[in-house]
């Protein structure tokens, strides 16, 4: 390839070199139905557990059906956190902030696939039915396929949204039980993904409505074509995608690779054009590639150490403001990371939009903290049990380590 091979470090990034070199931005270079012969190939870290985002929580599951199969009412622009028309091409929200209502885009049409042919474009049953099938419990499809809802339930929009309603074919309503500041950007979330009603009818006749979470159909740039699992997920450009000219692969190919120094090697070879979650260890090397792209910005996630305050000594202000200045996180971020890390100051990464340069972090001073163990009557230290996530993570690739 005289391409340069791209590689990304961080979650989010990750996920947003695929975009780029995948989706590409939205122009008329290329006629719908026209896409270019040209197939690129993704070493992923695993096999997704699904093809329904509304189940799943990991990047891993979001990157194989999310980014490909679907769109949201809003998405999110590529490479950062600012809400960009989707599916919904405009939306009004009424001046108490409770009622949410989106204008829908004409013209979008659900994918054909081996399995699905649609008699119908998009329209607001497919909104309502993705959302009812969340929010009602008594929903005819989730009681023909129970499953639980963990992104929809744990940020509370189960009790957020009181109800959704069809105005019009291209219009829906969301009533919320009370305001809510990042509603919108909820919205653009992976769980949110637009869901076919038509193709869950097909499915709840045919007695086989667990297979939506086999089967994926969407509006995406990506037709899902086969899955074989541990070893390649393969789709199709979509030749009606609704952003003219936005689809740059005919062909685009997971190959899942779960070692780190394989899918560094599979990179080398040419195996593989991007990849995801390089070893702290090969980031060096891989950037005295001169073949090997290796953009970068800071993460989505960030690490933290949380307090049981209901447990003594935790009670105590100065007790966790002492544990806080005892923590050399350039030692973590040196040892853990490789230096492929950034110390934090906020309780949010800088790419959020609630990011507030404004706030500085304790400075690392162990005579400090025990100075104020002293004040809090603790001067010959105490005990406490550290819990340490016991997966491996790109944003904390050895929690144990970390926690040492």
């Amino acid at each position: 390839m005289k391409e340069n091979k791209l590689l990304r470090a961080a979650r989010l990034t990750s996920l947003v070199a695929l975009a780029a070199a995948s989706i590409g931005g939205a122009s008329l270079a290329h006629a719908a139905g026209s896409i270019p012969n040209k197939t690129l190939v993704y070493c992923s870290e695993g096999s997704p557990a699904g093809f329904d985002p509304a189940q799943y929580t990991t990047g891993t599951d979001f990157t194989a059906n999310t980014f490909t199969v679907y769109n949201r009412l809003v998405e999110f622009e590529r490479g950062g956190t600012k809400v960009e028309p989707g599916l919904a091409q405009s939306w009004d929200v009424s001046p108490d902030g409770k009622t949410y209502t989106f204008h829908l885009r004409h013209g979008v049409k659900f994918q054909t696939t081996s399995f699905f042919k649609p008699t119908r474009e998009f329209n607001a049953d497919d909104v309502v039915f993705t959302f009812d099938r969340m929010l009602n419990p008594n929903n005819a499809f989730r009681k023909a396929y129970p499953v639980s809802f963990p992104y929809f339930t744990d940020m509370g929009l189960d009790k957020l949204i009181a109800k959704v309603e069809k105005v019009d074919p291209y219009t829906v309503k969301f009533t919320l039980n009370e305001p809510n500041a990042p509603f919108i950007q909820n919205m653009a979330m992976e769980f949110a993904s637009i869901l076919s009603a038509e193709y869950a009818d097909q499915l709840m006749k045919a007695g086989k409505a667990a297979d939506i979470n086999q089967n994926p159909v969407g509006t995406g740039p990506f037709i899902f074509k086969s899955y074989t699992k541990d070893a390649t997920i393969r789709f199709d450009g979509n030749p009606d995608y609704w952003k003219p000219g936005a689809v740059k692969l005919s062909k685009l190919i997971f190959s899942i690779t779960p070692d780190a120094s394989v899918r560094v090697q599979k990179l080398k070879r040419d195996e593989c054009q991007v990849m995801t979650y390089p070893r702290p260890a090969d980031i060096a090397p891989l950037k005295a590639e001169p073949t090997i792209a290796m953009p970068s910005q800071p993460g989505f996630n960030l690490g933290y150490l949380s307090y049981n305050v209901e447990h003594k000594p935790l009670d105590k202000l100065e007790v966790r403001e002492a544990l806080d200045m005892a923590i050399n996180k350039k030692a973590i971020i040196d040892s853990v990371y490789q230096g492929a890390g950034q110390a934090a100051t906020n309780p949010m990464p800088p790419t959020q939009w609630s990011y507030d340069k404004s706030l500085k972090a304790n400075p690392y001073d162990p005579a400090k903290a025990k100075a104020l163990l002293a004040k809090a009557g603790l001067s010959s230290g105490f005990e406490i049990t550290l819990w340490a996530m016991p997966v491996q993570r790109a944003y904390n690739p050895n929690a144990r380590l970390m926690a040492e």
